[in-house]
């Protein structure tokens, strides 16, 4: 499925518990980028980036101790988790258990992250136990996280990922550096053979059915080969593209533009991200010297030919630092240093 994501040939085999971390940054297709290059002609064309982790090593033994250090490292660094849940029979591929059972797999992977941050959540609340004994923290601050603490173990205790409950910002700021593995969003694949239907499982999350051997090979053609293999096989879009569609809504992202000679380039904000956030994304000047955006919408932009004339036309509109920036917006930033 990594393959199929990336166009890699990483080796299929299993780790055998190793913690093993293979990654690739990969360009995410967008038509839009690619009609905005033609209309522009610029001497660069650069699309949004997504990094993808394969990281194996969970074994089953983060009930005990928690996940181990390098392991856990290489979990909190992700912003979300896809789950591969092997849904393929094999002979040639053992299942490691011995038998293809997805709710199974599925219910254990989501109990190893339960419990990994069970088992932080109750080292926390001993130390702020202990703190509270020898009284060498502020007692207001202290009850706070204890309270806090408190109701995600309550949660977890109760099997409840930590994302399906609702944070102040300043709750999510004092869990930022814990690393808490259910806070991060998911999203389930089923990796089903060559035909072979999803089946039915009881899960909290989105899931979605991919053949992974089958999505690995055509990923791995010519772009004119694929095609012909995607339309034998009824596949409509490779499974990369809609991996990334269902990447970004999983993690609440989405893309807009900057235009010109020199360069079109995509850029990546979280949805509901202002002006001056996404002045940011650019560079950490434009953010200080924000004066204001010019912004168009894509849809306008190419329906009316180019920027001068969204201009004659009013679509070319500014916009200060708590405009909302649309998923396909065309923006310009003016700003001083």
């Amino acid at each position: 499925m990594f393959n199929a994501l990336t166009g890699g040939d990483q080796p299929t085999t299993t780790s055998g518990g190793r913690i093993e971390v293979h990654t690739a940054v990969v360009d995410v297709p967008d038509a839009r980028v690619d009609t905005l290059s033609a209309m522009f002609n610029p001497r660069k064309t650069i699309y949004a980036k997504v990094t993808y982790a394969d990281i194996a090593g969970l074994d089953g033994s983060a009930g005990k101790s928690g996940i181990s250090g390098n392991l856990l490292n290489q979990l909190s660094q992700m912003d979300g988790f896809i789950h591969i849940v092997r849904c393929f029979e094999s002979d040639q591929v053992p299942h490691p258990s011995g038998s293809v059972a997805p709710q199974r797999d599925l219910d254990s992977m989501m109990s190893e992250l339960l419990l990994n941050d069970l088992v932080m959540v109750e080292r926390k609340l001993e130390r702020l136990a202990d703190e509270r004994r020898k009284g060498g923290t502020d007692k207001t601050i202290n009850a706070r996280q204890i309270a806090l603490f408190e109701r995600l173990q309550t949660a977890l205790s109760g099997s409840q990922p930590l994302r399906e409950l609702d944070f102040t910002d300043e709750e999510k700021n004092e869990l930022s550096s814990y690393g808490l593995l259910t806070r991060k969003p998911i999203l389930t694949v089923l990796n089903l053979g060559e035909g072979q239907a999803e089946p039915t499982l009881n899960l909290d999350h989105a899931s979605v059915g991919m053949q992974g051997k089958l999505e690995m090979e055509i990923a791995q053609l010519p772009p004119e080969d694929a095609a012909v293999f995607m339309d034998e096989y009824q596949i409509e879009e490779p499974g990369l593209d809609r991996m990334i569609r269902l990447s970004y809504d999983l993690l609440g992202q989405h893309s807009f533009f900057t235009v010109g000679e020199d360069e079109v380039r995509a850029w990546t904000v979280h949805r509901g991200a202002f002006a001056v956030e996404a002045a940011g994304a650019i560079h950490t000047d434009l953010q200080k010297g924000f004066i204001r955006a010019e912004v168009v919408a894509y849809n306008e932009l190419i329906e009316l030919g180019g920027l001068n004339e969204a201009k004659a036309k009013g679509k070319l509109r500014l916009e200060g630092k708590e405009y909302v920036v649309q998923d396909g917006d065309i923006v310009h930033i003016r700003f001083n240093i």
